[in-house]
């Protein structure tokens, strides 16, 4: 069947080591457009961090943010899908990243929450080219409303495994944990994922799994990978991505978006 829906991940995925879209992937997404594909993105990142890229590409329809918590158009605001972590559970995760003494961070509203701008805050503030918000207690601030996730940030990458393995053993059936980037540890409502998200965003325009093609590089990116009817690996993903994809890509930095929307769309008109 031919593709007629595109999710593509942001970060080690459309964007380079510089945090820019390529000419030849910009290109080639233009045409995709122009025979009547839709294209979106699929990432982790907040929906107001995501919204440049999303104009950047001329993106009129929902993206996936939030690992999937929050399907939003990227035009009318229109929200197709919502689902941040239950209360309770956000408190007992933030108890959990303090008592481990590692840097972690929220999002309430669209906006980013920090305790103090720590080093990895400042990094991924920066990152996301949002500016961040302060307050004395993010655990008092998350008992106002739920929040859409939890991210705690570390450079002990063993430490960080350690704290997925133990997060999953305890939540498995109510939280979605899940690594974006060797450092980036990911705390979502068990609904959010980006598989479950896409599939929303395909359904809303009446278009089967099997005309889907999603392009990703991590492990945050198995669900859709995996739920598309063509999953596409980054040259630069993690070897299991690699494994689960129908095709391997080049890198970002060689504009792997590029060639696979040519491999998979572009050649076959």
């Amino acid at each position: 069947m031919a593709i007629r829906l595109v999710a593509i991940d942001l970060d080690d995925t459309l964007l380079d080591s510089g945090l820019q879209i390529a000419p030849s992937c910009l290109e080639a997404i233009r045409q995709v457009q122009e025979l009547g594909i839709k294209v979106t993105l699929a990432t982790g990142r907040m929906y107001r961090s995501a919204l440049p890229y999303a104009r950047q590409i001329k993106a009129d329809l929902p993206l996936i943010t939030y690992q999937g918590a929050l399907v939003k158009n990227s035009r009318s605001g229109e929200v197709l899908y919502y689902r941040p972590v239950p209360q309770a559970l956000a408190l007992e995760v933030m108890e959990y990243f303090r008592q481990a003494q590692v840097h972690f961070h929220t999002y309430l509203d669209d906006e980013l929450y920090l305790e103090s701008l720590t080093e990895e805050g400042a990094a991924y503030a920066n990152m996301a080219g949002v500016e961040p918000r302060i307050v004395p207690d993010l655990m008092e601030a998350v008992r106002h409303a739920p929040p859409m996730k939890i991210m705690a940030i570390t450079d002990n990458e063993r430490a960080l495994l350690d704290m997925e393995v133990e997060l999953k053993t305890r939540y498995s059936k109510r939280l979605n944990i899940t690594r974006s980037k060797p450092y980036y540890l990911e705390v979502m409502d068990q609904s959010a994922n980006k598989g479950h998200a896409l599939q929303v965003v395909a359904e809303h325009f009446g278009i089967d799994r099997k005309e889907v093609l999603a392009v990703g590089d991590s492990y945050n990116d198995l669900a859709m990978i995996e739920w598309a009817g063509v999953g596409v690996a980054m040259g630069n993903a993690r070897d299991v991505v690699k494994d689960a994809a129908d095709y391997v890509t080049r890198s970002n930095d060689e504009a792997g978006v590029a060639e696979a929307l040519q491999r998979f769309i572009l050649d076959k008109m």
